[in-house]
């Protein structure tokens, strides 16, 4: 796709990693987090690992508890960590351990505006983006807001990997035209 940047296509099969996320959602629902502004997200989301990512008033950050039932958020599924770890090392990050995965849920018209990953505290360890369900327009560009973006198609079971120098690029999801898509992105948080 660019520089640091891979697609491993058709790389996953996501049947098991449905039925996880619904497991997932018995312990920490879905929720559309508060923006800074005071607004609402346009997509749902939990996490798991030892860390979660949340937003409110207050800002970005990571949390170890989820702010909406007060426990340590669930861990993480080992097929989840083996799936992200086998990811990155695919693509050359063979020490990647993630203790992050933000679980994203686009509905019908839901989409991610243009934004730089720039919470955890090591810029060193990549992300990887799992894609689940319906396919999405995914947007990614450079360090700077207003550089050049590329779009491709993520479809199920695709996986998308971003270190090094791309490690800090903007990305996104255009708004999905039909059904619902997943996305579990695994980070290095702490």
């Amino acid at each position: 796709m660019a520089s640091n940047v891979w697609l491993l296509q058709d790389w996953v099969d996501t049947d098991e990693l449905r039925l996880e996320i619904d497991q997932l959602q018995t312990l920490s629902p879905l929720r559309r987090m508060q923006v800074p502004s005071g607004g609402t997200m346009a997509v749902a989301m939990t996490n798991c690992g030892e860390w979660g990512w949340v937003s409110d008033v207050q800002g970005y950050r990571y949390s170890a508890h989820d702010p909406l039932t007060g426990k340590p958020w669930p861990a993480m599924p080992g097929a989840w960590m083996d799936l992200a770890r086998k990811a990155a090392a695919a693509v050359g990050w063979p020490n990647f351990s993630p203790d992050a995965c933000l679980v994203n849920c686009y509905s019908e018209g839901a989409g991610m505006g243009l934004h730089q990953d720039k919470n955890e505290r090591d810029f060193s360890q990549p992300i990887v983006s799992v894609s689940i369900g319906a396919s999405c327009r995914f947007a990614i560009g450079g360090l700077q807001r207003n550089d050049r973006v590329k779009s491709v198609d993520l479809h199920d079971g695709d996986v998308v990997i971003w270190g090094g120098d791309a490690r800090l690029v903007h990305h996104g999801v255009r708004p999905l035209k039909a059904g619902v898509r997943y996305n579990l992105t695994f980070r290095k948080a702490s």
